[in-house]
């Protein structure tokens, strides 16, 4: 099995930063994206960013030039570096990784979706 366990959520004050990271481990051959998402009272979850194995990044127009996301593929961890934080920012965050966990599914390109548990990021003065 695979999980993932995420860290660095916390209260913090608009204008203030927080960096959140998420480490995978289990059976795990190759992680192929990485991603963070977001959840909010009474709102579905939504993208925030994502990142490829090779370092390609996508944000959600909301974060531009915000928020930084980042990866260490030695480590399988990624961060989410965030910064100039608002009221809306607040949400529970969750990460996310498709990961191969053998050569054979690797091969076929059959990764499998795994969420953390979350962790909540609270921005409020």
């Amino acid at each position: 099995q695979v999980q993932l366990v995420e860290s660095g959520g916390g209260l913090v004050q608009p204008g203030g930063s927080l960096r959140l990271s998420c480490v995978a481990s289990g059976t795990i051959f190759k992680i192929d994206d990485m991603g963070w998402y977001r959840q909010a009272p009474g709102k579905e979850r939504e993208l925030v960013a994502v990142i490829t194995s090779g370092g390609n990044r996508n944000y959600a127009d909301f974060v531009k030039g915000r928020f930084t996301i980042s990866r260490d593929n030695a480590k399988n961890t990624v961060y989410l570096q965030m910064n100039s934080l608002k009221p809306e920012d607040t949400a529970v965050y969750y990460c996310n990784a498709d990961v191969f966990r053998n050569f054979q599914e690797w091969r076929s390109e059959l990764a499998e979706g795994y969420w953390g548990q979350g962790t909540q990021v609270t921005v409020s003065s």
